[in-house]
C-alpha cells in the first residue's frame, strides 16, 4: 500500500495540468492514475492524426448513449480520451475560451469564476504562438497556433462569404469579442499536438515527487465515514491501494467521474440501492445535468479543388507527408476544422446563439464506423455546420451495473428542448444563405447532403433527428454550486458533505461553455491547483 499527499484520478485535460501545478510544491508527493497507456503512438502527436484514433479502443474509450428518443433513436457514439492527455490526445484541437457571459453564469453560482477570476488562468496556461496581445498568454505550456497563413483557398472563401452575409471577420475570437467569422485556433506547437501529455506532463514527469501510472484503472473511492482515504484501483490484473493523506480529486471527465463517484457510493440512493452499493451519502444530482452541444453538417460540391483533391490520390498523400516531414507545415498539422465563427442571431450583447465549422474537404462516402480524413470525397467538395451554443436539453449518465468495467447508461436526450429545435432551423438557414453569397456561389456546384430539399421548418428538423449527432462536448455531470440541493461540489470544487474529496473536470462545469470544451477543462485543473495551493499556505499559517 502507497501513502500519498494528493492523488489524481484520470490524467486527462484537467488531471495532467492539476499534476502539474500541484506537483511544483516539493513537499508534496502526487500520484496521477490513468486508465489508458502512456500514448506514444504517432497518430496521437501528427495533428490530423485524429481522424486515426476516432475509433481506436487503445486510446479510446468508445461510448455509446442508449437509443436517443428526439434523435430518431439512434444511438450516438461518444468517443472520450483514453490515454495520458485524455480528450486534449484525441481532439480535433480547436481552442475557445468562451464568452466572458459564461463564466459570469458560473459566477453566479459559484462565486470566484467569473471571468476575472478564470481569465488569469486563461493567459497562464497559453503559449499563443500567433500575432502579440495584452490578451494573450505567451509564456505558459499550453502550444497554440495561428494557422490563418496555411487555411485552403476554400477556406477564405467562406470567411469573404461569411462577411457577404453580414458576419464579419474576427482575427482573434478569444481576446474578448467572441462573435464574428474565424479561422480556429489550435492546439499545436511547431506542427505537433499540444495535448496535456506533451505539454504539462512531458517536462515534469521525472520530478521525484510526482508518480505517473498508466494502464492503472481506478474501480472506487475509499472512505473512513464520510472522509475519502484513498482508491482501489486494477493495474497489470492486480488490485491495488493508494492511500491519500490530504486529498483525492476525481478528475475523470464528465462520464466516468460520475460513473465513479456512484461506484463508490455518491449517487441517488435508489439507483445505489437498486445496485448493491452502500450509500455513502445520497446526492440525486451526480450524473445529472448532462449538457453536450449537437451539431448539423452540411455538404456542399465544388467547382474548384478542395483538399479532398490532395489528400485521396496517393501522390497527395506522398506531398504532404513530405511537407510534415521537411518542415511540419500543411494539412497534416492542421485540424481539418479550419474556420468557422461564432453568430448571435438578435441584436444586442450576450453570448452566441451558434457555433460555425467549415472543412475544405468532405468524407460523405465513407463507410458507417469510418472517419477517414486520409481517404476523404473522390469528388471536390466541402462541410459547413453548426451547433447551438446554449442547449437546453439536459441528460445523464447512470452506472447499470456494480461492475466498474462496465459502460454507464449514457443519455444526450438531444433537441429535447424547444428552443434547441429552432435554432438548428435558423442555424441550417443561415448556412444556405452563407453559400449563396457571391465568394461561395462562385465555386459552389450543389447541395448534395443532407437534401437540397428540404425546405419548411419540419423537413428541417426531421433531417436534424436523421443526421445530428454530438460535437462531443460533454460537461456538467457533477455541477458545480454553493447550493448542495442543486450541485454536486462547491466553488472550492470540494464534494458537498464529503472531506478530502474534489471534482477538477468538466463534469463541474454549471453551464456550457459557448465554444470546445477543452481550454476551458484544462483552466479547471489550473484553477483547482490555486484552490489547493491557497488553501494548504492559509493551513499551514494557522
Amino acid at each position: 500500500m502507497a501513502e500519498f499527499d494528493y492523488i489524481i484520478v484520470g490524467a486527462g485535460s484537467a488531471g495532467s495540468a492539476l499534476a502539474a501545478r500541484l506537483s511544483e510544491k516539493q513537499d508534496s508527493q502526487v500520484l496521477l492514475l490513468e486508465a489508458g497507456p502512456s500514448g506514444r503512438h504517432p497518430f496521437l502527436h501528427i495533428p490530423i492524426g485524429y481522424g486515426k484514433v476516432f475509433y481506436d479502443q487503445r486510446y479510446n474509450w468508445k461510448y455509446h448513449t442508449n437509443p436517443e428518443p428526439h434523435l430518431n433513436n439512434r444511438s450516438i457514439y461518444w468517443p472520450r480520451g483514453k490515454v495520458l492527455g485524455g480528450s486534449s490526445s484525441i481532439n480535433a484541437m480547436v481552442y475557445v475560451r468562451g464568452h466572458k457571459q459564461d463564466y459570469e453564469e458560473w459566477n453566479a453560482v459559484a462565486p470566484g469564476w467569473g471571468w476575472a477570476d478564470v481569465e488569469p488562468m486563461f493567459r497562464r496556461m497559453e503559449n499563443w504562438l500567433g500575432q502579440p496581445r495584452e490578451e494573450r498568454g505567451r509564456a505558459g505550456p499550453l502550444g497554440i497556433t495561428d494557422v490563418t497563413d496555411q487555411v485552403h483557398p476554400v477556406t477564405r472563401a467562406y470567411i469573404k462569404a461569411a462577411s457577404e452575409a453580414g458576419i464579419p471577420f474576427n482575427p482573434d475570437y478569444n481576446s474578448g469579442d467572441m462573435e464574428g467569422a474565424c479561422f480556429f485556433q489550435i492546439t499545436t506547437k511547431n506542427g505537433i499536438r499540444s495535448s496535456t501529455a506533451n505539454t504539462y506532463l512531458k517536462t515534469v514527469a521525472q520530478r521525484s515527487n510526482l508518480c505517473i501510472l498508466t494502464g492503472a484503472f481506478v474501480t472506487s473511492v475509499l472512505f473512513d465515514g464520510k472522509t475519502a482515504t484513498g482508491v482501489s484501483y486494477v493495474r497489470g490484473g492486480k488490485t491495488l491501494i493508494a492511500e491519500a493523506k490530504r486529498e483525492v480529486i476525481l478528475c475523470g471527465g464528465a462520464i466516468n467521474t460520475p460513473k465513479l463517484l456512484q461506484l463508490s457510493g455518491i449517487g441517488a440512493a435508489p439507483l445505489l440501492n437498486e445496485m448493491g452499493i452502500p450509500v455513502v451519502i445520497d446526492q440525486p444530482h451526480v450524473g445529472q445535468n448532462l449538457i453536450d452541444h449537437v451539431g448539423l453538417e452540411l455538404i456542399y460540391g465544388a467547382k474548384v479543388p478542395t483538399l479532398n483533391q490532395l489528400l485521396r490520390p496517393l501522390w497527395g498523400k506522398a506531398w504532404v507527408g513530405l511537407q510534415f516531414l521537411l518542415g511540419r507545415k500543411g494539412p497534416l498539422s492542421m485540424s481539418l476544422n479550419q474556420g468557422g465563427g461564432f453568430v448571435r442571431f438578435d441584436q444586442g450583447k450576450g453570448t452566441p446563439d451558434i457555433q460555425l465549422y467549415f472543412m475544405p474537404m468532405s468524407y460523405s462516402c465513407a463507410p458507417k464506423g469510418k472517419r477517414p480524413l486520409m481517404s476523404p470525397d473522390p469528388f471536390p467538395a466541402y462541410r459547413i455546420g453548426f451547433n447551438p451554443c446554449k442547449p437546453e436539453s439536459r441528460g445523464y449518465v447512470d452506472i447499470q451495473s456494480p461492475d466498474p468495467f462496465q459502460p454507464p447508461r449514457m443519455q444526450g436526450n438531444y433537441l429535447e428542448a424547444e428552443k434547441d429545435r429552432q435554432i438548428m432551423i435558423a442555424g441550417t438557414r443561415l448556412i444556405r444563405r452563407i453559400v449563396k453569397m457571391p465568394a461561395l456561389a462562385a465555386i459552389t456546384d450543389k447541395e448534395i447532403f443532407p437534401s437540397n430539399t428540404m425546405e419548411t421548418d419540419d423537413d428541417i428538423i426531421s433531417v436534424a433527428r436523421d443526421i445530428s449527432w454530438t460535437v462531443f462536448h460533454q460537461c456538467g455531470t457533477c455541477r458545480m454550486g454553493r447550493d448542495e440541493k442543486t450541485s454536486v461540489v462547491d466553488e472550492k470544487l470540494r464534494v458537498h458533505g464529503i472531506g478530502n474529496l474534489r471534482i477538477a473536470d468538466a463534469s463541474i462545469f454549471p453551464s456550457i461553455p459557448s465554444g470546445n470544451t477543452n481550454a476551458p477543462a484544462i483552466m479547471v485543473g489550473e484553477m483547482a491547483a490555486n484552490i489547493i495551493k491557497n488553501e494548504a499556505l492559509m493551513k499551514a499559517k494557522r
